[in-house]
């Protein structure tokens, strides 16, 4: 037993070394959270009490941290503030500085909404509160309550009760909101803060040199949609800063593009390359929005592109997972065509000069990112082991619960966080999320890469209530892999970036093979 102790605590007295045997493969080592170095990250009132003779001195973990301010971000007029501090390297002053102000702010919009809702409660009827009691009881099929429900009607129903004993809650937006979640609709009115944030990028991206730095700045806490495709296309390198060479930089890399499918898209059915081709055709239908990838002409366009990319890069070829990070791109694209629902709009119907412009942007910029987690592909796909092994050290520390909890009932990081690396969590949010959570990726130094790893930690944390009330090995993997997100909007994506922001500046000096 007081082996197992000092194992516990070895990180905590040793910094220059981490718990068990991570082969080097894997990399992914922290630094522990060390109380004497990041003492202004911890409030007055929670620091660790002094040492006493004789007795090894207890570390102040960071998820006291958490706790004490797990509901301290939100957004609006702090928006401005929290990117500064993701652009620039603030000291831990400003930081908690902001922070408190944000707390501040945040607590008392909830103790508003709690006075409104009890008003609310109080002022319903009787019966009509008897009536919604009865219509919230979970049902359950006959043969669960003899406890013979085959496995994938079990599956069905635990998720069925999951989902009734959640505290209701309403949709936290339509199917787009305001104007930095504008990706799959049109335009509701502006409000003036919004406003004024669309001229900014609109005057800094009119000037003959766009100064990157400032629109990686002004791009953090989300791009409207306006300036979206622009700004996109200036923050993943596919067109230069100075704004006389961007037509000729476009003119040339979509002709050289169609020139790829000249020379290559015939070779789709030779027998080398049939596979490949195949297992393309067959993913394409699963994604999503349905609605979209579904359409022939759409349908033509992914395959064109994956299978161009996948014949060039023949260290990794065509992984499932790529054809994921096509969506955002080609949605986002198409927006400078169309005013419309993207969803319910008619492809076909674009110009034929726009639909290869669209295709052609789309493949150089998904290239760009890939360029960057190539290895998350390649042959047994060691980026995404490596991320793993981080995620699961990173979560042990900030979050012992949640990880003894995984531990307990033998779940591996592996059999869900697996997905959220493949797919950058595509599968997991909305599409909207995943625009708005991809505006700050292409903000953020090394965002695909590096700074996703922090993302899916916060975003693992954020269920931490509903984790530990899973008792068992099937309703955790049922609970990982169908997490909640149906109503996410740009209030919890802005959120889960601020939780994720704060979790690097925690770990901002540790070594470059745990960034990696």
């Amino acid at each position: 037993m007081s082996s197992d102790g000092n194992r516990k605590q070895f990180w905590k007295r040793n910094a220059a070394k981490v718990p068990g045997s991570i082969q080097h493969v894997y990399g992914a080592q922290h630094p522990p959270f060390d109380p004497l170095l990041h003492a202004n990250l911890i409030k007055a009132g929670n620091r660790p009490p002094p040492a006493t003779p004789g007795k090894p001195k207890k570390a102040t973990t960071f998820q006291e941290f958490e706790s004490i301010t797990s509901d301290a971000w939100d957004v609006g007029d702090d928006d401005d503030e929290l990117l500064a501090m993701a652009a620039q390297n603030l000291n831990i002053e400003v930081v908690m500085e902001t922070a408190n102000k944000v707390i501040e702010n945040h607590s008392k919009q909830q103790e508003r909404q709690r006075l409104d809702d009890t008003t609310e409660l109080e002022q319903r009827d009787e019966d009509t509160q008897e009536e919604a009691v009865v219509e919230d009881k979970p049902s359950c099929c006959i043969m669960c309550l003899f406890f013979i429900c085959p496995l994938d009607a079990a599956g069905e129903c635990a998720a069925l009760h999951r989902q009734q004993s959640l505290p209701h809650r309403p949709p936290v937006i339509p199917l787009v909101a305001r104007m930095a979640d504008q990706n799959t609709s049109g335009t509701p009115a502006m409000t003036e803060r919004e406003a004024s944030r669309l001229d900014k990028f609109k005057h800094l991206l009119a000037g003959p040199n766009t100064d990157l730095e400032e629109l990686r700045k002004l791009s953090w806490s989300g791009i409207p949609r306006q300036v979206r495709p622009i700004t996109w296309k200036l923050l993943s390198g596919y067109l230069p800063a100075n704004a006389e060479r961007r037509e000729s930089v476009l003119q040339r890399k979509r002709q050289e593009y169609f020139g790829f499918i000249q020379q290559y898209y015939d070779s789709r059915n030779d027998e080398h390359h049939q596979d490949t081709y195949r297992q393309i055709h067959i993913d394409i239908p699963r994604m999503s929005p349905e609605s979209l990838v579904l359409q022939p002409k759409v349908t033509e366009i992914f395959e064109r592109i994956l299978f161009i990319w996948a014949i060039r890069h023949p260290a990794s070829g065509y992984v499932q997972g790529i054809n994921d990070l096509v969506t955002p791109f080609f949605v986002v694209y198409v927006f400078e065509y169309i005013e419309e629902e993207v969803e319910n709009f008619d492809v076909s119907s674009l110009q034929e000069e726009a639909l290869r412009n669209i295709e052609a942007d789309s493949f150089w910029c998904m290239s760009k990112l890939l360029d960057g987690i190539q290895d998350n592909y390649t042959f047994a796909q060691p980026g995404i082991q490596r991320k793993v092994k981080a995620l699961e050290e990173l979560v042990s520390r900030i979050d012992e619960s949640v990880h003894r909890h995984m531990q307990q009932y033998e779940v591996e990081y592996l059999q869900f966080a697996f997905r959220w690396m493949n797919n950058l969590l595509m599968r997991e949010l909305p599409l909207r999320c995943t625009i708005r959570l991809w505006d700050t990726y292409q903000a953020e130094p090394e965002g695909f890469s590096h700074f996703h790893l922090y993302v899916c930690a916060a975003f693992l944390v954020r269920w931490r209530k509903e984790i530990l009330e899973e008792r068992d090995f099937q309703g955790l993997m049922i609970l990982l892999q169908n997490l909640p997100t149906m109503h996410w909007g740009n209030e919890e994506v802005s959120v889960l970036l601020a939780e994720a922001y704060r979790l690097k500046f925690a770990f901002a000096d540790a070594p470059n093979h745990y960034k990696r």
